[in-house]
């Protein structure tokens, strides 16, 4: 099947369930990306900062650029111009340098706070007490240019799927929870990041709001 229709069959899936695509382009040439553009796709996901400023000098300025990636303190400047959200903030230094840059593009950056779920020591994010430790420091509530919109985690690699649906879980509840006591009365905390090829159904049953798929809409990764 082509990117057009992997598109179209991923967005019919998940339409009915109000959930957003991110179609994670890393390693996708640029036409790739425009054939998914072309099918309807606006929003895309990178996970390094120098090819996404690449990819976005190149491509349609409509398109909706989401860091899904580890963001290193040092790069924030380079994206604060134009991203749409950053789905992996995993520390209030980071928040704290997001805000700078934001500050000095006069713009207020959307960031979600990633959890770390996943039985693995390779992945990155806050610690369900760290989560809470950082919305209630000082530090947090001073910064202005930045908007907490949600969470994001990332699943075991594992074949078992209770596993998975086990860990997203967590974060929905975690997310519930969050939401009534730091963000009631805020519309904007509303996104959910979870879900990838492997495990999307899982993540939608489980309250996923923005789903991060690449292969399955632009085939295997490039090793090279």
């Amino acid at each position: 099947m082509s990117i057009t229709d992997n598109i179209k069959a991923i967005k019919n899936e998940i339409e009915s369930v109000a959930v957003k695509l991110v179609a994670v382009s890393k390693t996708k040439p640029n036409e790739d990306i425009l054939e998914a553009y072309n099918a309807g796709q606006r929003i895309f996901g990178e996970n390094q900062v120098q090819e996404m400023l690449e990819k976005y000098e190149a491509l349609p300025k409509d398109i909706q650029w989401h860091l899904v990636g580890h963001l290193q303190s040092n790069k924030v400047k380079y994206i604060a111009p134009f991203i749409s959200l950053i789905h992996g903030v995993d520390s209030l230094k980071l928040l704290i340098e997001i805000n700078k840059q934001a500050l000095k593009n006069n713009r207020v950056i959307d960031c979600l706070l990633q959890i770390y779920i996943a039985d693995e020591e390779t992945k990155f994010g806050l610690g369900f007490d760290e989560a809470i430790e950082l919305l209630e420091s000082q530090e947090f509530t001073a910064l202005k240019n930045i908007r907490i919109v949600g969470l994001m985690g990332i699943a075991t690699n594992s074949e078992n799927p209770k596993q998975i649906k086990e860990e997203f879980y967590e974060l929905q509840t975690l997310f519930k929870g969050i939401k009534s006591s730091y963000f009631r009365n805020e519309d904007s905390f509303k996104e959910l990041s979870m879900g990838m090829s492997a495990d999307y159904s899982i993540a939608i049953e489980q309250g996923s709001t923005l789903v991060r798929i690449g292969s399955d809409i632009f085939g295997s990764r490039l090793v090279g």
